[in-house]
């Protein structure tokens, strides 16, 4: 229009979802403030656009193929180390996501971090505010869909995550009184264990088992605690987008509740059952590249089968349940 200005649909569009972006965020109140509000339809916000909804129905199929399961109990023993070196390259090879079990750390201390993290998400929203931010500097910090305004559908999920990367150990003041002790316990047992899976992998590409360790691999790690409160429109929304982990190596805990963790295997979304007491480990960017220049440099030959492994980028994929609040705790090497 001469003279003025005319806005298409489109921009309106933008702005507007803009604006509901950031009534949302101003709330600090996350997801569970909305479905503590009773809410029966979910935020435009949050609504998928059709055409992923639809391409999610082609790639999705029910199947018996499960992710494989290492069995660590006898991690000592020199022969059957060999054995579980070996079923930990073929399966970082062919899915680049496996389960662990009888991995050391003890129940309770898993039970502990679920409970202290459902806690924090459950306790007065006065004291969940007091952590909220979109300041990455802070060690500590709560919010909902770290890509909340670049995203094209916001996450259906509050999130809490804890660094303990840095020169200087963190003050536990910092940490919400809720899961504390629970988070300290945790990191401190998943650190030991997250080395002991490195000397795995590194002995899987014939390497000596600390050539990871070495290479600054385990240095530094952030705890991310997600939390999925009940969805009334399940079907429509998305927990997590498809994505690689950016890290070294995840170590995910999951509830036992259901199944919503999903991995794409050869062109297909393949469930994640949960079996109690066991992790999910996924290899992650940084450890791909870095092993992916090295096999390229020295071992060319020798693991060009492992090529594809490195260079395979695993996608999470997670849905959501109408009935129950779904909660897992990630432990992220960076």
């Amino acid at each position: 229009m001469a003279g003025g200005i005319d806005y298409s649909d489109n921009e309106h569009q933008v702005f507007d979802r803009m604006q509901m972006l950031k009534a949302f965020d101003e709330t600090k109140a996350g997801v569970k403030g909305l479905t503590d509000s009773g809410l029966l339809e979910i935020p435009e916000i949050f609504v998928r656009p059709p055409d992923e909804l639809a391409a999610e129905e082609s790639t999705y199929i029910k199947t018996q193929i499960q992710v494989p399961v290492i069995d660590l109990s006898e991690i000592e023993n020199s022969d059957m180390r060999k054995k579980i070196v070996e079923e930990a390259r073929i399966a970082s090879e062919t899915w680049g996501f496996f389960q662990v079990a009888n991995h050391g750390i003890p129940q309770t201390v898993l039970d502990g971090m679920i409970d202290g993290i459902r806690d924090f998400n459950e306790q007065n929203i006065e004291e969940k505010k007091k952590y909220y931010s979109r300041d990455n500097a802070r060690r500590v910090r709560f919010n909902s869909s770290y890509d909340l305004f670049t995203s094209a559908t916001a996450s259906w999920r509050d999130s809490l995550t804890i660094s303990f990367s840095g020169p200087d150990p963190i003050d536990e003041d910092e940490l919400p009184p809720s899961c504390r002790e629970s988070s300290l316990e945790y990191s401190k047992h998943v650190e030991k264990f997250g080395n002991t899976l490195l000397g795995i992998l590194s002995e899987a590409m014939g390497l000596k088992s600390d050539h990871l360790e070495k290479m600054e691999c385990s240095k530094g790690h952030r705890l991310g605690a997600h939390y999925y409160p009940p969805c009334p429109k399940p079907e429509l929304a998305i927990g997590t987008t498809k994505h690689s982990d950016p890290g070294f190596l995840t170590i995910l805990l999951q509830t036992q509740i259901n199944t919503c963790l999903q991995v794409l295997y050869q062109g297909q979304w393949v469930d994640i059952h949960p079996i109690p007491g066991a992790l999910v480990i996924n290899i992650g960017d940084l450890l791909q590249v870095s092993i992916s220049v090295y096999i390229h440099i020295y071992l060319y030959l020798y693991l060009h089968r492992l090529w594809s492994l490195l260079q395979l980028v695993p996608l999470c994929y997670i849905g959501l349940i109408k009935n129950h609040p779904m909660l897992f705790y990630l432990h992220l090497k960076v």
